[in-house]
């Protein structure tokens, strides 16, 4: 069991890197399953917020507000090493809130990445005006992203639905989310314009049925569990919580959730089992020492038996992935 965290007195940038220290000497207690492991980093995350609030020159808060985390994190299936994706809704856009947010904004990113947590190449982050808005001016993005035709709306708007508040006004992030629902009832095509963007996927079975690996650099002979095999189980189960209104953030959630419709238990019969072992294969890779590390699983590494268990994994979720594309491309048609 870890050691509880104490902030120290001592110079900002310290207290961060005592974060880091603490983290770092206390992770291996967490490496037991995904629950845990995602416990602890949604723990340290919310250190490296009460510091960034700390150092900010403001002494309040100028008003309410809630931190999301997004990506894999938001779906609670992080592994030993995750980059950021995270962004800030506060109550009300006045020239001193929103100056506020910004600054703390850039201090929680800059406070991640000391702590271990490296930057996210899309910009995906609190530091970044996209990601940190009212909620009056995020429910005015949302709707714009969900108007237009671009590919990068649509991505923005996939991120914004793994959203999970780790701190504040948690109905903030909910509420947005009921406009996407309200939005795609009055508008069938939206989720056409989700398929197109999440269509296609990484082979991962090659014709003779064998496991497609990587053939040059140095992840040579290793298989892309992220592309591979996690963005087709993601994606496809991300689309029909969208579809049918679900909230919940975690793919696993999801799962049990769109389990409970009768419509989904055939397509989704070996999904949770699958997705499941997908987090123990990735959970096994704790010998990484950068963020790319914990994508690549080693086929050399892995038993008869799991090469044939990661097979079907890989199968199922392309068939998984395939059977959802056209279920909804039907029912937006």
């Amino acid at each position: 069991m870890s050691e509880a965290f104490c902030i120290k007195e001592v110079q900002p940038l310290e207290m961060y890197e005592s974060i880091k220290e603490w983290k770092n000497t206390n992770i291996s207690a967490f490496l037991t399953n995904n629950v845990s492991l995602n416990t602890f980093h949604d723990q340290v995350m919310l250190k490296v917020l009460e510091v960034a609030i700390g150092n900010m020159k403001q002494t309040e808060v100028p008003c309410k507000f809630t931190w999301f985390i997004t990506g894999s994190g938001g779906r609670f299936e992080q592994g030993l090493i995750s980059d950021q994706d995270h962004g800030i809704i506060y109550e009300k856009s006045t020239a001193e809130n929103d100056l506020y947010f910004k600054k703390l904004g850039e201090e929680i990113s800059l406070g991640l990445e000391i702590v271990g947590y490296p930057l996210c190449n899309g910009n995906i982050m609190s530091s970044n005006p996209v990601w940190c808005k009212s909620i009056s001016d995020w429910e005015n993005q949302l709707t714009k992203w969900m108007g237009e035709e671009s590919w990068e709306s649509i991505r923005y708007l996939q991120i914004f639905y793994d959203a999970r508040s780790l701190y504040g006004e948690s109905d903030y992030v909910q509420k947005l989310k009921t406009i996407i629902h309200q939005y795609q009832n009055n508008h069938p095509t939206l989720l056409k314009r989700f398929v197109s963007n999440v269509k296609h996927v990484k082979n991962a079975i090659g014709p003779m049925g064998q496991i497609i690996v990587e053939q040059h650099g140095i992840y040579q002979g290793c298989l892309d569990l992220k592309y591979s095999a996690f963005l087709p189980y993601v994606n496809s189960i991300r689309l029909l919580a969208i579809k049918e209104g679900i909230s919940e953030t975690s793919t696993i959630a999801r799962i049990n959730k769109l389990q409970e419709n009768v419509q989904y238990k055939d397509l989704l019969k070996y999904c949770y089992e699958n997705f499941t072992s997908l987090l123990n294969y990735r959970f096994s890779l704790f010998d990484v020492k950068a963020y790319d590390d914990t994508h690549y699983l080693n086929l050399k590494n892995l038993s008869r038996e799991q090469r044939k268990e990661i097979k079907q994994i890989l199968k199922y979720g392309k068939k998984l992935h395939d059977a959802v594309i056209e279920l909804i491309s039907t029912k937006s048609a």
